[in-house]
């Protein structure tokens, strides 16, 4: 690792290029206006590029997967065992060239500051891959609940995450049963010691994760009528109930009544109920605060300028939602061309960069999930709902940095036969400190220089 030693300041262009996107590849050309160049992405980005052309869409995966289970349902036990370990397999081989694709999209998009915009809400509506349920289709998440909707409204993007099978299998809401539902009353008669409930995990999270934010003025009286609220929101089943392995909602999980949530009563029958509850959420004053202040802390500080927060809070109610609004505003504020890199790069961030800066389109060996998972960042697997943290202090720890200078090792070796002086010019527009240019003009060889340039502070950082 280089001596730390006090940052450039980076041109507009620098900024532009590293800090609100991807980093720079060495092909690029230096954009003219770098806030034009940005503002232009919102209408040449794809929603869906090629990259992800054979890509299965979660219906189709999910129906795979209840169809195997069901064929073993009635098999032996050695057979069971056999079917569900094949199934885990299956998933896990296919969750490794989601993350392949991902990876792919990020290295060759032409929109570098849309994409991370996209890993910025996978994560804020975070899911886990290690439900096997979940393994499956967490690619299928990212490409059908948050791609489409990146530059579209709050709301939607919202109903499509929480009715996403990843998400309800995820946060088990696929078991949330109304105590007083047709199915509940059925159980009841059956056996009157089960007592079938509710699952509260989805509403919480909406709740304090979402939307509204911990600490917002909701109780525990409007978390469980919530979930009451929810309950129907399941998927399909191998043998009828809806679509195998799609959003189902099921009207005889639903409990009945009129519900109270947050002061408001919501007297909607079935789905509409919930929906409309979403709907509120979407647009409270509470949510556009909490998102606000959750994109400043990404893109500008770890602890983020009130005023910029309290810009993009109003940009989001203004515009009653509309992302490109809110990003715009965030574009629009001069706390986000400050020349200072404040913010250190997470695993997912370093690596891609990296990548991009030796001008690659795939990593070859070793498959990068399994690189990843060495740097402390497995894709789509946070260790809670609330995603991956975004400040300095949960990736810049004295073992993280090393697992760094390891991979920067591995990779130089693998693709750095380039001339690192050259490299490190056309990658940071002239924003790279003299004792870094020094360290890297004195290293024995170009692999070394490449290695020495991509744990510099200013790789780490942006």
């Amino acid at each position: 690792m280089l001596t730390e030693a006090p940052l450039a300041s980076p041109s507009d262009v620098a900024v532009a290029l590293n800090r609100s996107g991807l980093g720079a590849r060495p092909a690029d050309e230096a954009p003219a206006d770098p806030k034009s160049w940005l503002i232009a992405q919102f209408e040449s980005y794809d929603a869906n590029p090629a990259v992800f052309s054979g890509a299965q869409d979660s219906a189709t995966l999910g129906a795979g997967y209840a169809e195997a289970m069901l064929e073993a349902k009635d098999a032996d036990a050695a057979a069971k065992m056999a079917a569900r370990k094949a199934a885990r397999q299956e998933a896990q081989a296919l969750y490794r060239d989601e993350v392949d694709m991902r990876a792919r999209a990020a290295l060759e998009t032409s929109t570098p500051f849309v994409e991370p915009l996209v890993h910025f809400w996978s994560n804020h509506f975070a899911i886990s891959a290690e439900k096997p349920q979940v393994t499956l289709i967490a690619g299928a998440f990212e490409r059908e609940a948050i791609r489409p909707h990146v530059l579209g409204r709050c709301e939607d993007m919202l109903l499509a995450a929480e009715r996403h099978p990843a998400m309800l299998f995820y946060l088990d809401q696929v078991r949330s049963i109304g105590p007083n539902s047709k199915v509940a009353k059925r159980a009841a008669k059956r056996n009157a010691k089960r007592k079938p409930g509710i699952n509260e995990n989805l509403a919480r999270e909406i709740m304090e994760l979402h939307t509204l934010g911990a600490r917002s003025g909701y109780s525990q009286a409007d978390v469980t009528e919530f979930a009451l609220a929810l309950t129907g929101f399941s998927t399909g089943r191998a043998k009828g109930r809806g679509q195998a392995g799609a959003f189902t909602f099921r009207p005889g999980l639903h409990e009945p009544g009129q519900r109270t949530i947050i002061g408001q009563t919501y007297e909607q029958r079935g789905d509409k109920q919930a929906l409309a509850v979403l709907g509120d959420l979407a647009a409270a004053e509470a949510t556009a605060t909490h998102i606000a202040t959750k994109l400043a802390r990404h893109f500008i500080a770890d602890e983020p300028p009130a005023a910029v927060v309290t810009r993009l809070a109003e940009a989001f109610r203004r515009s009653k939602g509309d992302l490109v609004a809110v990003y715009r505003a965030l574009l629009d504020s001069p706390e986000a061309w400050q020349p200072a890199a404040a913010k250190f790069k997470t695993p997912w961030e370093w690596t891609i960069s990296a990548l991009r800066g030796l001008g690659r389109s795939e990593l070859g060996k070793p498959r990068l999930a399994q690189l990843l998972n060495q740097l402390g960042q497995p894709v789509w697997r946070p260790r809670s709902p609330a995603g991956y943290d975004d400040v300095a202090g949960s990736w810049a720890a004295p073992d993280a940095l090393v697992r760094r200078v390891e991979v920067a090792q591995r990779l130089a070796a693998q693709f750095g036969d380039i001339d690192p002086r050259d490299l490190a010019r056309k990658l940071f527009a002239g924003s790279l400190s003299d004792l870094t240019m020094a360290e890297i003009e004195r290293a024995e060889s170009r692999r070394t220089g490449i290695a020495l340039l991509l744990v510099s502070p200013e790789f780490q950082r942006r």
